[in-house]
């Protein structure tokens, strides 16, 4: 079976955003003061010599006016060449592949594609997939890129409601700018007592 990481960029207040897509988040490219080649061969080596990507629409759509014009590079070219699994209505106008819908149903779509062959999936963005994939017990890893920064506003990387679990961490490495990986395994619903 295929395993699902989830990997984000967030804040120390949980805050993934890096666009003013809907709200005028005014903190456009927050990330990048703090961004350094260790920090991106980290990044790439988490994600693996092969990897599938799980993308929301809107994510699919940002990537796709950037990663297929980037300059070969190990994250460039793994990206472009990953299958991109896209949560959308509008599968007809996919252009950026390789890519598959997953389906109407996210949940037998998502267990579809771990039972089947293939790389690892990579989830980034895509913040309105991340509480029903934990909530369907579909999300095995996390990978958080947690940046020396307080925000204030943005989305945030688990909505309201989001069920309780427990995590064990599996590595966490830093980089001289102050970037923390820290790298979770799903353990499953939270225990307390």
């Amino acid at each position: 079976m295929r395993k699902l990481t989830i990997c984000e960029n967030i804040s120390l207040d949980s805050v993934i955003q890096h666009s003013t897509d809907e709200n005028n988040f005014p903190y456009i490219d927050w990330t990048l003061p703090y961004r350094t080649p260790e920090g991106r061969d980290l990044v790439v080596a988490a994600y693996g010599e092969k990897l599938d990507l799980l993308l929301g629409r809107h994510t699919y759509d940002e990537w796709s006016g950037l990663w297929p014009k980037s300059p070969s590079s190990p994250m460039a070219d793994r990206i472009n060449a990953a299958t991109k699994y896209v949560v959308t209505h509008r599968p007809d106008s996919l252009e950026w592949g390789p890519f598959e819908a997953v389906g109407p149903d996210l949940v037998e779509g998502i267990r579809r594609i771990k039972s089947q062959a293939g790389p690892d999936l990579i989830l980034c963005g895509s913040s309105t997939l991340t509480s029903p994939l934990l909530e369907h017990g579909l999300v095995d890893e996390v990978l958080l890129v947690v940046y020396p920064v307080l925000l204030g506003t943005g989305k945030r990387f688990f909505r309201e409601g989001t069920p309780p679990r427990a995590f064990e961490l599996l590595s966490t490495k830093t980089t001289r700018t102050g970037v923390f990986l820290n790298h979770y395994k799903v353990v499953g619903p939270l225990k307390i007592g």
